[in-house]
């Protein structure tokens, strides 16, 4: 065998290897599905779904909002969301790591939500981090939701000033 055959036989062995190492484990596809409960359950506005695929002691910390914590809190929130507006969130995994009972998913998400009452969609891109906990009865829920936008400040003073400490009490 010529050295050139060697070389494409092992670089043919490395992707063969390669492809089998990068299936899904099924801890890996249970977060998957759990990801997919949960954006299905925010997309159909369906609370008794989403609260499903959500911890009891969930926390979201959501853009413009205060931090939420436990689905007494989250609940009211999300209710709210869906009352008002018919929404379409695709989020895409970018990273994945899944450990013994806790998983960690950085996304990418663009979603539009269409006032209920009439008018413009409104749409946003943004970047999130979901992080995921096995339940006794092993399931997957969403345990934290945090997640920013992409879209411009809409300040009330000029950026440069929300930056710094002048006229604010210290420590700033």
């Amino acid at each position: 065998m010529t050295i050139r055959n060697t070389i494409f036989v092992a670089a043919a062995v490395v992707v063969a290897l390669s492809d089998g190492a990068s299936a899904a484990s099924p801890r890996e596809e249970a977060v998957q599905k759990a990801h997919e409960t949960y954006l299905a359950a925010i997309n159909a506005s369906d609370l008794d779904a989403f609260l499903a695929a959500v911890t009891d002691d969930v926390v979201f910390i959501a853009p413009n909002a205060p931090v939420m914590v436990g689905k007494s809190e989250v609940a009211p929130w999300a209710r709210g969301y869906f009352e008002a507006v018919q929404t379409s969130w695709q989020k895409e995994t970018i990273e994945l790591v899944v450990t013994d009972g806790w998983a960690f998913e950085r996304y990418s998400y663009r979603s539009a939500d269409t006032p209920r009452a009439g008018g413009a969609p409104q749409f946003d891109t943004g970047n999130g981090i979901n992080i995921y906990r096995a339940g006794a009865d092993g399931k997957w829920r969403v345990a934290r939701d945090v997640w920013a936008t992409s879209q411009p400040l809409a300040a009330a003073e000029p950026v440069a000033e929300l930056f710094t400490c002048t006229d604010r009490a210290a420590p700033c």
